[in-house]
């Protein structure tokens, strides 16, 4: 009987535990202001291999390239950047504002998360307005 009451109590305790750390990695988001994104490219049928890639390959893909990725996350072809990395899709086809990709390329939410990372050792700067609101047309117009 208490052994039976000692792993009910540990029980508790530990589904409490787990709990307070969901609530508490939830509270921690930062709220993203999507009003503050660069407004999308008027450019029609926008396509990785015509208008994203050269973007990607001048600025994302020496950290998000085929030889060790960073957050296994591989922005050098198309299939790589709609796979995702170690958390997950970067892109919600037909959703620029929202994807995260997005998010962190325009230097929105947690500075963590900034790409390129500002002050970043290869010296690469951040992403114009223009190639932002280029990645969110393509993004908008389906991610192909």
């Amino acid at each position: 009987m208490t052994q039976r009451l000692l792993t009910l109590c540990l029980g508790a305790i530990f589904t409490t535990f787990l709990l307070a750390s969901a609530a508490e990695k939830e509270k921690s988001k930062v709220q993203i202001d999507v009003s503050k994104l660069p407004p999308p490219s008027s450019k029609k049928d926008v396509s990785y291999a015509n208008d994203i890639k050269a973007i990607f390959d001048k600025s994302c893909v020496k950290c998000h390239g085929l030889e060790k990725p960073k957050a296994k996350l591989q922005l050098n072809s198309l299939e790589g950047v709609l796979k995702g990395g170690e958390d997950g899709k970067v892109v919600e086809s037909g959703n620029s504002a929202g994807s995260i990709l997005v998010q962190n390329i325009a230097h929105l939410g947690d500075s963590d998360d900034f790409m390129p990372p500002p002050h970043n050792r290869a010296g690469i700067g951040p992403l114009t307005s223009d190639q932002i609101g280029l990645i969110r047309a393509w993004i908008d117009q389906g991610a192909k």
